[in-house]
């Protein structure tokens, strides 16, 4: 499974990762400061996009949200930016070992 991670603390980016790692996710970390981030996101496989809303623009918000609606794929917002908010997100998601 693959999930992308829009926003966020940069310095809590190897910490993103190993969490999603433990459950058998394979995360791309995007900061949500690129000037598009949609662009970035186009063209790759991702079961689940997750927007922590306090860390990004309104715009890159939307963005995400219009990709997610046009490819049909899950989307998650958390207000909160911390690894506990990534675990919690991908639980309720049943990415628990890599299954869904």
């Amino acid at each position: 499974m693959c999930a992308a991670l829009v926003g966020g603390l940069d310095r809590l980016r190897r910490q993103y990762i190993q969490a999603a790692g433990a459950k058998g996710v394979k995360l791309d970390v995007f900061s949500g400061r690129e000037r598009s981030v949609s662009s970035r996101l186009t063209g790759r496989d991702v079961d689940l996009y997750i927007v922590f809303t306090n860390m990004v623009s309104h715009e890159a918000r939307k963005e995400v949200v219009r990709l997610a609606r046009k490819n049909n794929v899950n989307l998650a917002l958390s207000h909160s930016c911390g690894v506990s908010s990534l675990r919690r997100t991908l639980d309720a998601h049943d990415f628990e070992g890599g299954k869904r």
